[in-house]
């Protein structure tokens, strides 16, 4: 990407109660936004809405503004399975939405605000009250939240994108942080991110496993997936983007 391109920056917005920062941010820094279940709320001049297809009816905007379009599993699943599959990536929707988001729009930067996954013990846990904590949930696929986060970052440093959080606080994301004011041309260049051997071998483990799912459906035949074999995969994950990172 030369100085004179303009970055391709997207936008994932999540329920945190903290995401209410985004509401009067720019659009104009924003080539897309995907907003995740409820956050479709938060701002309307969203471009995607992504959704597991149990998310209520009810809870769905009646209508879309031109450009508008919802994202189901019809989209996101066969986006999910070119970077290794669902169970791989973790079955929550902020990562499903950070897959689909790499393949369907190629950005230059990816950014998040309100995925942080960290819940309060008491009080509000997204901004629009109380929720279950979605990836807290007792799931093969996200033992470590952090080790997801990882490989999310490496797939889309390997494609050229820089996986930010636009938040400052504690975050189960392992990408760097970032305020949204310092969005701009120059902005992925400045997160150096290489994908070295680790992520190949990485790679490697889950060929060998073979723990995919075409359908996305992992939980049906996640009682023959083996734990410890997830755990060190997760490991490997982290020490590949600790590596990579540093390097």
């Amino acid at each position: 990407m030369t100085p004179e391109t303009k970055a391709c920056v997207v936008l994932v917005v999540g329920s945190a109660p903290d995401v209410v920062r985004c509401r009067f941010w720019p659009r104009s820094t924003f080539s897309e936004i995907v907003a995740i279940n409820n956050a479709w709320r938060i701002r309307d001049d969203w471009d995607y809405l992504i959704a597991p297809d149990d998310f209520p009816r009810e809870r769905i905007p009646h209508i879309l503004r031109p450009g508008q379009s919802l994202v189901g599993s019809a989209e996101y699943v066969p986006a999910n399975n070119r970077f290794g599959g669902v169970f791989y990536a973790g079955g929550t929707m902020a990562f499903t939405a950070g897959y689909w988001a790499l393949h369907a729009l190629r950005p230059s930067i990816l950014t998040f605000v309100g995925c942080d996954m960290v819940y309060a013990a008491s009080g509000k846990t997204h901004f629009y009250g109380s929720g279950d904590a979605d990836p807290l949930r007792d799931d093969l696929s996200l033992r470590s939240l952090e080790a997801k986060s990882a490989r999310l970052l490496l797939h889309a440093a390997e494609l050229e994108c820089a996986c930010v959080r636009l938040s400052s606080g504690e975050s189960r994301l392992v990408f760097p942080s970032m305020d949204h004011e310092d969005l701009g041309r120059a902005a992925a260049s400045r997160i150096s991110i290489t994908p070295g051997p680790l992520f190949d071998m990485a790679k490697d483990v889950e060929e060998r496993l073979g723990y995919r799912c075409e359908s996305g459906r992992y939980w049906e035949i996640a009682e023959e997936f083996s734990i410890e074999r997830v755990d060190e995969l997760d490991s490997l994950w982290l020490r590949a983007a600790q590596a990579a990172m540093v390097a």
